[in-house]
C-alpha cells in the first residue's frame, strides 16, 4: 500500500510539472504567432501606404509646397487687404502704399518660410532656377500648383473678408499691352538679377538679405505699376483671374514675368565667370539644402 502511494506521488508529482510546461509552451507560441501576425500585418499597412499616392511624396517636399502655398497666400491677402482698406476708406490705392505693402509682405514672407522652402512665392522664380540647375525641375510642377492655389485661395478669402470684389484685383494694362508686356519683363528681370546675386553669394548682405529682396520688389512695383499694375508674378496675376473668370490680356502677366526672370538668372550667371559657389539647392535667404524626390 506505502509502495502504491509512493508510486502514486511520484506520478501525479511527475505529471504536473509537465502541464505547467505544456501550458507556458502553448502560451509562448501564441504569443510568437500573435505578435507574427501583428508584424506582418504592420508589414502590409506600410507596403500599401508606400504603394499609395500619399506614400509617394517626400515629407520634406510636402512642408516646402505648403510653406509655398503659404506664402503666396500671404502675399495675395495682404495685396487685397490694401486694396480692400483703401475702397473702405473712400480713396483710390496709391502707388506707394501698393508698393510699400508688396515690399513689406515678401520681407515677412522670405524670414518666415525662407529656410523650409526657400521663399520663391513665384513661378517664374521657381522656373527660373529650375532653368539654370539651381531648383530640380521634379519640384518645379508642385511649387507652382501651391504657388497658384495659394493666390486663388487668398482672393477667395479676401472677397469673404473684405467683400472685395476679384475683378478689383487683377492686373490689367493701363498703357498699351507692348508697354505693360516690356515693363513687366524689365522689372522682373531686375528683381532676379539680384536675387541671382544673392544666391551666388549669401553672405554678402547676411540676415539683411530678405530686407534687400523686399527693396527690390518696392522698386520694381514703382517702375512698373503705372503701367502694367505691378505683377511680376504669375501667381498674383492667376489667382484673381481665375476666382473672376477673366482672362483678357493675362497672357502678358505670366509671359513676361518668366522671361524676365530667365533672362535675369542667366545673365548674371554668364557674368559670374567663375560660376555658382554656393550649393545647387541655396536660395537667396538660405543655404538650406532640399532633399530631392
Amino acid at each position: 500500500m506505502i509502495m502504491k502511494l509512493l508510486s502514486s506521488e511520484n506520478r501525479l508529482s511527475l505529471e504536473f510539472p509537465a502541464d505547467a510546461s505544456t501550458s507556458e509552451q502553448s502560451t509562448y507560441d501564441k504569443e510568437t504567432t500573435s505578435h507574427s501576425t501583428s508584424s506582418n500585418e504592420e508589414m502590409l499597412m506600410k507596403r500599401n501606404f508606400w504603394n499609395s499616392p500619399l506614400g509617394l511624396i517626400n515629407p520634406t517636399l510636402l512642408h516646402m509646397v505648403l510653406a509655398e502655398a503659404l506664402g503666396t497666400f500671404m502675399l495675395m491677402f495682404c495685396i487685397c487687404g490694401i486694396m480692400a482698406s483703401m475702397e473702405i476708406m473712400g480713396v483710390r490705392v496709391g502707388l506707394m502704399e501698393y508698393a510699400a505693402t508688396a515690399a513689406l509682405t515678401v520681407v515677412v514672407v522670405v524670414f518666415s518660410i525662407g529656410p523650409i522652402s526657400g521663399a520663391h512665392i513665384n513661378p517664374a522664380v521657381t522656373l527660373a532656377f529650375a532653368a539654370v540647375g539651381h531648383f530640380p525641375w521634379s519640384k518645379v510642377p508642385f511649387y507652382v500648383v501651391a504657388q497658384v492655389g495659394g493666390s486663388i485661395l487668398a482672393t477667395y478669402t479676401g472677397k469673404l473678408v473684405y467683400g472685395l470684389k476679384a475683378e478689383f484685383v487683377i492686373t490689367r494694362p493701363l498703357h498699351g499691352s507692348t508697354s505693360a508686356f516690356f515693363v513687366e519683363l524689365l522689372a522682373t528681370f531686375i528683381v532676379l538679377f539680384l536675387t541671382a546675386s544673392l544666391t551666388n553669394d549669401p553672405q554678402s548682405t547676411g540676415p539683411l538679405s530678405g530686407f534687400v529682396v523686399g527693396v527690390a520688389i518696392g522698386l520694381a512695383v514703382l517702375i512698373s505699376g503705372p503701367i502694367s499694375g505691378g505683377s511680376m508674378n504669375p501667381a498674383r496675376s492667376l489667382g484673381p483671374a481665375i476666382v473672376s473668370w477673366k482672362f483678357g490680356g493675362l497672357w502678358i502677366y505670366v509671359v513676361a514675368p518668366i522671361l524676365g526672370a530667365v533672362a535675369g538668372v542667366v545673365l548674371y550667371r554668364l557674368l559670374r565667370l567663375q560660376g555658382w559657389s554656393c550649393k545647387p539647392n541655396s536660395t537667396p535667404t538660405t543655404t538650406h539644402q532640399h532633399n530631392p524626390l
